[in-house]
This record gives C-alpha cells, sequence and structure tokens, in this order.
C-alpha cells in the first residue's frame, strides 16, 4: 500500500509538471502557455507563418486570460513568405533568432514595451528597409540585425549603452547611424562592411574601438576617434577604402595590428598623443604595422609640436611622408546655421569647405483606420558640419511644422519659420476676434 500511494504521487506530480507549460494554437498563432505565471509566448508554427499576422495582446484558454508578453526563440524563423507582424503593446522581449531569415519582411514596429531583442533576432531579413527602436530597448543581442541588406538608416536609443558585437554587420546599404552618447561600448565587428556607411560619430563615452568594428567600411570618409579613447583595435578601420582623414586623439596608447590597413585613399593622419602610442598585436603582443598597404609614405602625420623627434625614431610613424608639429591640436568647425526657404532646408558655416551630416525625423507618423487623414507633422532637423583636419562642429537642430493643407507654416511668407511667423499668427488671431466682436 505504502508503495502504491508513493507511485500515485509520483505520477500526479509528473501530470502536474507537464502541465507546467503546454503548447496550443488559437486562431492561427502558436503559443507556449506559461500555466504557473499566467503569460503566453508566440511560439513556432509546424508549417511556419506566411502573409500578414497580428498578434493579440492576450489570449483566453481555458476559461483563463494569457497576456501574450513575449515573441519566443525563432517563433518565426525561416518563414521567407512572412510579410508583417503586428506586436502588441503586451510583449516585452524578441527572442533570439525570431525572425531570422525572414525574407519578405519589409518592415516591422517594436511597441515601446519591449525591452529586448534577442540575439541574430532579425539576421539575415535581406528586405528589411526600415526598423524603429523605441526608448524602451535596453538589450539588442550580438547579430540581431546582421545582413540586413536592405536596411538604410538606425537611430540607437539613448537607454542603450552597449552595442553587441556585429549587431549590424553586413548591412551594405546601411548611410546613417546614431549613436547617443549614452553608449559607452561598441562590440567586436558591430558595424563590419557597411559599405554604405558615409560617416559615424563615435560616442565620447566610448573609452576601446574593439576589433574589426568599422572594417570594410568602404564609404567612410572622415574618422574622428573622440578623446577619452586609450586603444583601438586590431584591424578596427581596416579596408576602408575611401578613408582621408584620422584623427586619433591625445588619450590613445595603443593600437591594433593593421588598425589602418589598406585605406589607400588616406591624405592625413592626426595622432595628438604626446608619447607615441604602441603598436602592438593583441595576440602576441609583437610590433606591428597598424597602417600596412596604406600608402603612408604619400601621407601627412600631424603630431603634437613637442613630440615631432619622437614619432621621427619609430616605425611606421617616420615612414609618412612628412610629420608636421601642430600647437592646438585640430580645429574645430563651427556649428552651422539652418534655413528654411520655400520648403527647402539649406544649411551654411563660417568654416569654409565643410561637409554636412545631417538627419530629419517626423515625430507624427500615423496609424488608423479613417477614410480620410491630415497630412500634418512636425520635422525635428539636427545636422554638424565636418571637414579634414578639423574636429566636428557642435549639432545645431531645428523644428518646423506643416500644416493640414502640406504647406510649410511660414505665415507670413517671408521664406522662413520664425518668430515673427508667431507675431503673425497672433495678429491674425486678434483681428479674427475683433471681427467676431463687431458681428456680435
Amino acid at each position: 500500500m505504502k508503495h502504491f500511494l508513493l507511485s500515485l504521487v509520483m505520477l500526479l506530480t509528473a501530470a502536474t509538471a507537464v502541465r507546467a507549460e503546454e503548447v496550443v494554437e488559437i486562431d492561427g498563432i502558436y503559443y507556449n502557455l506559461n500555466f504557473k505565471s499566467k503569460v503566453a509566448e508566440v511560439t513556432q508554427k509546424p508549417n511556419g507563418y506566411s502573409g500578414f499576422w497580428e498578434i493579440p495582446a492576450s489570449i483566453v484558454y481555458g476559461g483563463e486570460v494569457y497576456p501574450v508578453t513575449a515573441i519566443g526563440d525563432m517563433a518565426f524563423s525561416d518563414c521567407r513568405n512572412l510579410t508583417s507582424v503586428t506586436i502588441p503593446n503586451s510583449v516585452s522581449s524578441i527572442g533570439a533568432s525570431a525572425f531570422r531569415v525572414c525574407m519578405s519582411l519589409v518592415s516591422i514596429d517594436i511597441p515601446n514595451s519591449v525591452t529586448s531583442i534577442g540575439r541574430y533576432a532579425f539576421c539575415n531579413c535581406n528586405n528589411l528597409k526600415t526598423i524603429t527602436i523605441p526608448n524602451s530597448v535596453t538589450t539588442i543581442g550580438e547579430g540581431a540585425f546582421e545582413y540586413c541588406f536592405a536596411l538604410a538608416s538606425v537611430t540607437i536609443p539613448t537607454s542603450m549603452t552597449v552595442i553587441n558585437p556585429h549587431t549590424f554587420s553586413g548591412c551594405t546599404s546601411l548611410k546613417s547611424v546614431t549613436l547617443p552618447n549614452s553608449v559607452t561600448y561598441i562590440g567586436m565587428g558591430a558595424f563590419t562592411s557597411c559599405s554604405s556607411l558615409t560617416s559615424i560619430s563615435i560616442p565620447s563615452n566610448v573609452k576601446l574601438i574593439t576589433d574589426h568594428t568599422f572594417s570594410s567600411c568602404s564609404s567612410l570618409k572622415q574618422v574622428t576617434i573622440p578623446n577619452g579613447v586609450t586603444s583601438i583595435g586590431i584591424n578596427s578601420f581596416g579596408y576602408c577604402s575611401n578613408l582621408t582623414s584620422v584623427i586619433i586623439p591625445s588619450t590613445v596608447e595603443r593600437i591594433g595590428s593593421k588598425a589602418f590597413t589598406n585605406c589607400k585613399e588616406l591624405t592625413d593622419v592626426y595622432c595628438l598623443a604626446e608619447k607615441v602610442p604602441a603598436m602592438k598585436n593583441d595576440w602576441n603582443n609583437n610590433v606591428t604595422d597598424a597602417f600596412d598597404g596604406s600608402n603612408i609614405d604619400d601621407v601627412i602625420l600631424y603630431v603634437p609640436v613637442a613630440s615631432v623627434n619622437l614619432y621621427k625614431e619609430v616605425e611606421p610613424w617616420k615612414s609618412f611622408k612628412a610629420i608636421v608639429g601642430v600647437e592646438e591640436g585640430v580645429k574645430k568647425c563651427a556649428t552651422p546655421a539652418i534655413t528654411l526657404v520655400d520648403g527647402r532646408l539649406k544649411f551654411s558655416c563660417e568654416t569654409e569647405g565643410v561637409e554636412y551630416a545631417y538627419e530629419i525625423t517626423n515625430s507624427d507618423v500615423k496609424k488608423g483606420y479613417t477614410d480620410e487623414v491630415a497630412l500634418t507633422g512636425t520635422y525635428k532637423v539636427s545636422v554638424y558640419a565636418m571637414k579634414e583636419g578639423y574636429d566636428n562642429s557642435d549639432v545645431a537642430t531645428m523644428e518646423f511644422s506643416y500644416g493640414s493643407n502640406g504647406e510649410v507654416c511660414d505665415v507670413n511668407r517671408d521664406g522662413t519659420v520664425d518668430v515673427a511667423d508667431i507675431a503673425t499668427i497672433i495678429d491674425r488671431m486678434a483681428g479674427k476676434a475683433r471681427l467676431q466682436k463687431e458681428i456680435r
């Protein structure tokens, strides 16, 4: 009898354990149900998902409500005919490889409830052109957007402090990346082979340029490494074939093997460290050439005036075409001005010969179900100026709106949106008030 009761208890325990989780299908979507925490996560469908799917915020099973809080690991992985997924605000995490190789997925909106995006979550989504990462996201896993060949621009939210290895590696259409100053670490190969990337502003809180971080970014023309960086990793800017100018700050102590290898268009290198940075291979500590294959015998090296002779004694520094002493480091570009004339933005700068790097965002993106939409919008513009041999300027910003008729709110028609427009609006409002008073 004792043995029978013990066996019965074990069977009941096993049955309870089995019931701790269960996979169910509701309206064509498969979920892992957690009976203990009473939540559901989207999981794989036996034959995969295709077309458009709208994930509900909650489901009902066995008479109980289960909030959908996660897109599980590999939930939509390799669903090559999946075109669109609507993720509800109840979801807080997107699992590893959740949308990997979803080759028909063009865009996806991640709600403000999501705090983490797993490893390789969108890897090999070859046609993914746009994605908005909300400020709620604090973690993006390794390789999350690797080989998203069509992705053109990305803004990293201020909630992020770490860019993990290979996050955007192989994003060959990526032209613009906005990295906030909250970022303190950029992992190995994070932007490798982003061949359309024309400029990158490295946050001032980053202290280490890791191995291969920006290698083969063949459209990069100028790089300014911020003060505070002490080490530049192996092949970190190697094969940046259009790179013409590099500014290395005074804080750099070590430059890894082939850090600037095969940068054949280099014309100017500024190394502002008074003590000549060591060129060491991080694997065996042997002295190496960071500028291997970069034709430095045609490149001018600018160093602190007091250190010119030190650089002339050490390879590969002494092999530069010329070593020029600079008293105060690199000048800084003036902050550009922004004007809006006849619906066109124009940038100007007191520093001559600059190039501009700008970003324009619209916060009034609409989504709904009405039969008519008013095309209004508020636009935010940010721009900075850059020039060879100069530090990038401070960022200038401007905000303007379009009215319901699609015209820029330049109400006094003077060609710019400014304080005078506000005065004109006030005068018009006062005139209407007087007219209504007279009618009454």
